[in-house]
């Protein structure tokens, strides 16, 4: 059977991940199951090319199939930050609490208690053989001070999605966020391309 690594150290992204490629013929791991690497370095300058990067390097150092994820949020008003940088907003060993303040930081500076922003999410497939798929998925919504829900990470308690007005991302079902999500849109379309690939 065919092994995918999920090339990420995120729990929640493998979860979701492993979940929406449960019906196909593979296995899949996570890269906790490889012991301890080094992170890629991501200098690209797109979702797209950090996926790949990261997909790549973690192929190489697996030897296995590797999908990775680069995903983040844009906030209109902060000229599409965090974007690329979502991950490491409040610097290099930021987690979410850290992020989360740096956003409200930054909002404040601007004058505003809300804003327009999109998460996205671009995924990378990249196979032993070679062979690269890419996929990408939007959600648009706004960003508000007032944290909301438990169910998500990173931005989602205080991300308010277009298609649940007044509840955050944190606080819809996982498979409410599945329908609607950055992710999930990217997920499916890659596992598209993955039955064709894989048949």
């Amino acid at each position: 059977m065919k092994k995918i690594v999920i090339a990420t150290k995120n729990q929640g992204k493998v979860r979701e991940m492993r979940a929406a490629l449960a019906h196909l013929p593979v296995e899949v791991l996570s890269l906790k199951e490889f012991g301890q690497f080094p992170d890629a370095v991501e200098n690209g300058s797109t979702f797209t090319e950090n996926a790949r990067i990261k997909a790549e390097f973690y192929r190489e150092k697996t030897g296995c199939a590797c999908i990775a994820d680069d995903s983040g949020i844009e906030v209109a008003v902060l000229g599409g930050a965090p974007g690329i940088h979502s991950a490491r907003f409040a610097g290099f060993h930021a987690d979410d609490a850290t992020n989360n303040e740096k956003l409200l930081q930054e909002l404040r500076k601007a004058g505003v208690k809300e804003s327009p922003a999109d998460y996205r999410c671009a995924l990378v497939f990249a196979d032993t053989d070679g062979s690269i798929f890419t996929s990408e998925g939007r959600c648009d919504g706004t960003v508000q001070m007032v944290p909301r829900g438990e169910n998500g990470f990173g931005y989602d308690p205080y991300f308010y999605p277009a298609e649940y007005p007044g509840r955050t991302m944190a606080e819809i079902s996982l498979a409410e966020k599945d329908r609607i999500s950055h992710r999930g849109k990217a997920l499916r379309e890659m596992v598209c391309k993955l039955e064709e690939h894989l048949k």
